[in-house]
């Protein structure tokens, strides 16, 4: 197969659809040879930040020598993106490779697996095949029966804040979804917890418990100092002194607390991960579509947010960089999720909306959602494609405006490359 080819075997529609178990994924993996057994894990779970902390801390084991695997989703700009070595996409020749190896299993199987499920084994074959040292596993959806969760106990599994999202998968109380997270806890392991509500902490402690685990909270009190820019974020972070990081939103500043927590407890397991490993891995870390400034004149920041939280975070952003300046918001939601709440947090911040579709089957139609925006008492319009959203918002922005696109993930690429049609010579990455 070509890659055109292998992606449409991937995306193929019998293996669409959300079956939770971890019964298909370990099927597969013993027809495979169990590559994850030949591997260590640093496994990630959460509601937000996962992404941005899974990248900081495969940066900063890259700076210290080891050789890499991070595996993230979804992906932004290609698919290649979800399955990394030190900071490098699988190569189309090998993804088709590996994907001709595991098609007779997977086309064999009575219970076919989740296009998620078939994606986890290949990468994690991908990740033993080239002896990685080292692998940061983010979760896809919740934990306990994320197909993620197959592999024994990691070095260390790290749960990043916990909020509302994908309530009809997960439950819908802080209790449920917690519970859900907290499966990737396994017995006599390390966890890394950022925290949260009374109930959230009971059922990490509890689980810990039941499990034999160490519970390590974070210390944000170790944070001062803190520096926000359109170049990025810095602080004071005791002991390390002053640590500026590559990514732009506020709330990055907890994540790399999150993130060096974790390294600490590798370090005190025999990881040789110094001071200044930890300090250059996060001055030179990437992660796109996080609240990213992807242009100047005006200012054009690209941001997933996509549930209540993530976009509380956006707007507590926005305002460490601009205060109460307007800004124009490019929206486009998944249909599944809490759009009045998001919405909410971020219209007094707006000077108008344009509603835009992602390409995604669950996208809720830009009509839609310029319907329930008119509520807020700021114009309101719809664009037929990202295309259109983008140059109806550089329009109407001139050169000192504030541009914002969020929503979802799923549409980052189609903005920055809209972005970039229009603008080529104002990028900036």
């Amino acid at each position: 197969m070509g890659i055109a080819e292998t992606l449409d075997y991937i995306h193929n529609v019998k293996w669409q659809g959300s079956k939770p178990g971890l019964e298909r994924t370990s099927e597969l993996l013993t027809a495979l040879s169990n590559p994850e057994s030949l591997l260590k894990f640093v496994h990630i779970a959460g509601t937000n930040g996962k992404g941005s902390t899974a990248a900081m801390i495969a940066s900063i084991l890259q700076e210290a020598g080891y050789r890499t695997g991070l595996y993230i989703s979804p992906y932004v700009t290609c698919f290649n993106e979800r399955i990394q070595i030190n900071g490098v996409y699988i190569s189309d020749d090998e993804l088709e490779g590996l994907t001709n190896d595991i098609r007779p299993f997977a086309d064999a199987m009575n219970d076919p697996p989740t296009e998620f499920e078939m994606i986890t084994a290949l990468a994690l074959k991908y990740f033993a095949q080239k002896k990685c040292d080292i692998v940061v596993l983010e979760v896809g959806l919740g934990g306990k029966l994320d197909s993620t969760n197959v592999i024994d106990t990691p070095e260390v599994a790290v749960i990043t804040s916990i909020g509302f999202d994908h309530a009809n998968v997960l439950g819908h109380t802080l209790h449920d979804i917690a519970v859900a997270k907290a499966g990737i806890i396994k017995n006599g392991g390390d966890v890394v917890f950022y925290g949260g509500e009374t109930e959230v902490e009971t059922v990490f402690e509890n689980a810990s418990k039941d499990c034999g685990a160490r519970l390590h909270r974070v210390d944000f009190s170790r944070i001062s100092q803190q520096v926000f820019s359109l170049g990025g974020v810095s602080m004071e972070f005791r002991p390390y002194g002053e640590i500026a990081i590559a990514l732009t939103g506020a709330y990055q500043l907890k994540n790399a607390a999150v993130a060096i927590t974790a390294l600490e407890i590798l370090r005190k397991k025999g990881y040789s991960i110094s001071a200044t490993d930890i300090v250059n891995g996060l001055a030179c870390v990437r992660w796109q579509g996080r609240f990213e400034l992807i242009g100047h004149d005006p200012v054009f920041i690209l941001d997933g947010a996509h549930n209540p939280q993530g976009v509380k975070a956006t707007a507590d952003s926005l305002r460490s960089l601009f205060g109460e300046r307007k800004v124009i918001f490019i929206v486009g939601v998944m249909a599944d999720k809490d759009v009045d709440s998001m919405m909410g947090i971020i219209a007094p911040l707006a000077e108008s909306f344009i509603a835009v579709r992602p390409k995604s089957p669950r996208a809720m139609d830009a009509q839609t959602l310029a319907k329930r925006l008119l509520r807020y008492g700021v114009p309101v319009y719809v664009c037929k494609t990202i295309d259109d959203g983008v140059s109806m918002a550089m329009r109407k922005a001139g050169k000192d405006a504030i541009i914002c696109a969020l929503g979802s993930l799923y549409f980052s690429a189609e903005i920055r490359a809209a972005y970039n049609s229009l603008n080529s010579n104002n990028c900036i990455w």
